[in-house]
């Protein structure tokens, strides 16, 4: 099953979202769509001149955290393949399947619209990567079930021995990223950014509200206005991968 697009979601609480468009737009120079859902709890982030790979949803419980969205020809068929593979179904919505996988992170399989124009680079910084942090006991499985999933996808290890990198074919906007955690907690996710001046970067966001967390060799944990943590990492902006 071919993944012909991807979505990012920043998934934030209702009393948040608001707040979490406005910086997430500034961050990637986009603008937002109308809101949509029964509770206007969606937005898209719509850049000028390219196809959005970006969405905000307002999340009723929790403090949110992101999430993937796969856009393919057949909705039905990647969700049966998912459940296959060990993930459950959340919500059938018909053309639109909420699945969980095997680790417990929450992602989605939506019908694909034609996009093929991926986002540029936006003042040294390109918003690429979902994180999902997976506690140890889940890793493993969660290694398995993603490398199987995502077909024509670069499955390999990550630079350190805690990552598994899940790495889709030039022109989709958002790849994955495995971590594996030190502690038994439930998964969860969150967005990386690649940038080419991480101190740069981290001067721009704080700026725009957002608070420098700790640094690591590779990357910088952030958080932002909304209080949802993301990273700053090293890697090329342009291929998302590390630089030499």
């Amino acid at each position: 099953m071919r993944i012909r697009w991807t979505y990012a979601f920043i998934d934030r609480p209702r009393e948040a979202f608001d707040t979490a468009c406005d910086f997430w737009t500034a961050v990637t120079d986009t603008r937002l769509s109308e809101l949509r859902g029964e509770d206007s709890e969606f937005v898209t982030l719509v850049p000028d001149d390219a196809d959005a790979c970006l969405k905000a949803q307002a999340v009723r419980s929790g403090g949110g955290g992101a999430h993937l969205d796969f856009c393919v020809d057949d909705v039905r068929e990647f969700a049966d393949s998912a459940t296959r593979l060990g993930a459950s179904v959340v919500a059938d919505l018909g053309s639109l399947v909420v699945l969980r996988s095997p680790g417990g992170q929450l992602f989605c399989a939506a019908p694909w619209q034609g996009q093929s124009s991926r986002p540029g680079v936006v003042r040294g910084s390109r918003l690429d990567q979902v994180c999902v942090d997976v506690p140890p006991s889940a890793y493993d499985a969660e290694v398995a079930f993603w490398s199987g999933l995502l077909a024509g996808w670069t499955s390999r290890p990550g630079s350190l021995p805690e990552f598994h990198v899940v790495e889709p074919p030039p022109g989709l906007p958002v790849r994955l990223l495995l971590q594996r955690l030190d502690e038994e907690r439930p998964a969860s996710a969150h967005l990386d950014l690649a940038c080419a001046d991480v101190e740069a970067t981290r001067t721009w966001h704080e700026k725009l509200g957002a608070v420098s967390v700790a640094d690591f060799s590779g990357w910088t944990l952030m958080r932002d206005p909304a209080g949802g943590t993301y990273c700053l990492t090293t890697r090329d902006p342009e291929t998302g991968s590390l630089r030499a």
